[in-house]
């Protein structure tokens, strides 16, 4: 019965979506394509969905606070200002269209993190009476419940657990976590973060204090010379992130604004465990354009001691076996850093320094490709970022050294012809010694080391209603890498994309990708080789919003990777989206239904669908099977919001999903996730 359910659903959608189509920024720019891309996306999307939940008010929007949403250019930021500055405060988001250079699509996203508001409001003033009076408050609680029976979860008697106690989980398969916000104007924000994973355990065993996750922070923005304040977890990122980049998302090569500098200290409001700081920062105007910033941070990590040498660090903030336990704040790290801006008319420069001391040698083990990896007990890292503005020319870039003196150059030179095209090139080149480990900047390698390459952009609107993007990264990597057994190897990577937005309803899009790049190959008789290893991507997708009340979106994508042209995999998937709601009663339904088929995991799909409040969802499948998610969402005066998610999956072709602890006995799987959030 839910097989013929699913299929209805699916093939109604599918039916109704050519002529239809969506419009939100997020589920617009979902391009994942590896594994490891996933948990930039989940921390640009908290961010983002932070910002659509408390949006900016245009007429008093800040040039700072429009450089947060990536689909902006810098030019059509300084439009935007320039037309509230020339004609005075907005009346309605349909002013928008009177910006100079703003298409349908740019606008749409646009309308989902602002608000129209008053230019000068007496509520907006900062008092005592007004703190109290006009901030925003929230609490928010989110529950996970399972209902497959995972094989770390299995009942093993205790001769079992005592040879092997990695085969169970300490806790309960319930994931959980508790959020508290408060904030005034954009000025004062305090928060409160608690989490539980799945299978850790709760006020019990190792972890009496309950939830296994506990984080805060207090940020200030702002005030007078004061710029920020940041005491407990927050993120820190300046210039382009050779030196410094810890928690902020490195846009991707589809995003052509690369060359806008990080925007320095932020809160950290994630419940990731890995990338962020603890301790206090600040920034502090010195004049009228310069800035001087410095922070401390030190934290309890996670890793793997052997003999006194930290192995690895484990970041992934998993503490439910174990192996888990043994390796939970067995390290400690001071990170202490200082940076100088410089904001001219026409030009900017800053200069970032960060020294970093572990209470351990740093010692990975030896391996073939991590000769270079950083060893040691403290780091030091320095550098110098620019960026020149001349006419329709941009000139940027940034140049940090290690403490041996390695280099880790990137400059970009951005040419605006009209304010709808930009064109990109960008190069980059990282000494294969280079050490920099809060570093993270653009490029290909997982590591900021061991690479060079050039990109080349182009992003264009025309009409008003087709945008053209495409790209294309050529890198090439000195040493050898992870499962590349190989010096000097190179690759290239490159998108074409084709959008077209004729109104504010109806948006479609086709895009293809293609990524060389080489990779360890063993063929049949058991010979080793370095082969190219390419994967290939084609992918539509149409969405449509006939009314306020009914949206719709369909999406279609076939993949195909090859070593060298040998052992071809091939794969596909087609997913349809319905979100409505009924005016009179205050509830939002959608329905995603996904079939997909592939050869195996190298021809692996991803897949967006609508999840939970800060929560990205963004499934990974391969072999054959379908998907189902049903969302519910009741509210009511925006004060209190009950949010459900249900999803089951079924797997064609295997009587077992996933693997080791994680291994569900049967094709089927399925899920729940509930959420609440109160707010006054």
């Amino acid at each position: 019965m839910l097989k013929r359910l699913f299929m209805f659903c699916l093939s109604i959608v599918c039916v109704l979506t050519p002529l239809l189509a969506q419009s939100d920024w997020l589920e617009w720019n979902e391009d994942i394509a590896a594994p490891e891309e996933l948990a930039g996306w989940q921390e640009k999307y908290e961010e983002l969905s932070e910002i659509a939940e408390h949006p900016f008010n245009i007429n008093t929007i800040t040039k700072e606070e429009l450089e947060q949403l990536p689909f902006l250019s810098d030019r059509m930021i300084e439009n935007i200002l320039y037309y509230i500055y020339k004609y005075g405060p907005m009346l309605t988001k349909n002013e928008l269209l009177g910006i100079e250079g703003m298409d349908w699509q740019t606008r749409k996203f646009l309308t989902d993190f602002i608000y129209i508001g008053p230019s000068d409001n007496e509520k907006d003033r900062l008092k005592w009476k007004n703190l109290w009076k006009y901030n925003k408050q929230e609490l928010l609680t989110r529950l996970d419940i399972p209902f497959n029976t995972k094989a770390g979860y299995a009942g093993y008697d205790e001769e079992t657990l005592a040879e092997s106690p990695n085969k169970r989980y300490y806790g309960d398969p319930f994931y959980h976590n508790i959020r508290y916000r408060f904030q005034y104007r954009n000025q004062i924000y305090i928060g409160l973060t608690a989490e539980k994973d799945a299978g850790e355990p709760f006020f019990v065993q190792y972890n009496r204090k309950g939830y296994d996750s506990y984080s805060g922070y207090v940020f200030l923005s702002n005030f007078k010379r004061l710029k920020t304040l940041a005491i407990g977890n927050f993120k820190a990122n300046f210039g382009y992130g050779l030196v410094l980049n810890i928690g902020s998302f490195t846009l991707g090569k589809g995003m052509i604004n690369q060359n806008r500098f990080g925007q320095g200290f932020t809160k950290y409001t994630s419940v990731g465990e890995g990338e962020y700081l603890q301790g206090i920062a600040a920034t502090y105007q010195l004049g009228r354009r310069w800035n001087v910033s410095a922070f401390y941070s030190f934290r309890k990590q996670d890793a793997r001691v052997e003999n006194g040498f930290i192995r690895s660090l484990k970041t992934d903030g998993y503490h439910r076996l174990k192996k888990d336990m043994e390796k939970k704040h067995t390290v400690s790290n001071h990170l202490t850093g200082c940076n100088l801006t410089y904001n001219g008319k026409y030009t900017e420069f800053g200069l970032t320094a960060v020294y970093n001391r572990f209470n351990k040698m740093l010692n990975p083990d030896a391996r073939d490709y991590n000769l270079y990896y950083p060893r040691g007990m403290y780091f030091y890292n320095a550098g110098v970022y620019y960026k020149f503005f001349l006419n329709r020319f941009t000139f940027s870039g940034e140049t940090a050294v290690d403490k041996h003196g390695k280099v880790a150059t990137l400059h970009a030179l951005c040419y605006q012809p009209a304010v709808h095209t930009n064109i990109l090139l960008i190069h980059r080149y990282y000494d294969k010694r280079y050490q920099s480990l809060y570093g993270n900047a653009f490029g290909e390698n997982s590591k900021l080391q061991n690479e060079t390459g050039a990109y080349l952009g182009l992003e264009t609107s025309f009409l008003g209603q087709f945008k053209f993007l495409c790209y294309g990264d050529f890198f090439h990597f000195f040493y050898r890498k992870y499962q590349v057994d190989r010096d000097h190897t190179s690759g290239f990577d490159g998108l074409c994309q084709l959008s077209y937005s004729p109104s504010n309803s109806l948006s479609m899009l086709i895009k293809y990708t293609y990524k060389n790049k080489a990779k360890n190959y063993t063929s049949p008789d058991e010979t080793k080789f370095v082969l190219p290893y390419v994967r290939q991507r084609l992918h539509y997708q149409c969405s449509y919003v006939p009314s306020a009340y009914l949206s719709l979106k369909g999406v279609g994508e076939g993949v195909m990777t090859s070593y060298n042209g040998r052992e071809k995999s091939k794969g596909g998937y087609v997913s349809g989206t319905v979100k409505g709601s009924i005016p009179p009663i205050p509830v939002q339904v959608s329905l995603t239904g996904t079939w997909f088929h592939t050869q195996d995991y190298n021809s692996r799909i991803y897949v967006y669908e609508p999840g939970l409040l800060y929560a990205f969802s963004m499934n990974s499948f391969y072999g054959k099977g379908t998907r189902m998610a049903i969302n519910l969402k009741y509210t009511w005066k925006n004060r209190l919001m009950i949010q459900a998610k249900w999803g089951w999956t079924h797997y064609q072709d295997r009587n077992r999903i996933s693997s080791g602890t994680e291994e569900i006995q049967g094709s089927d799987k399925a899920d729940l996730q509930v959420q609440v959030r109160l707010k006054w």
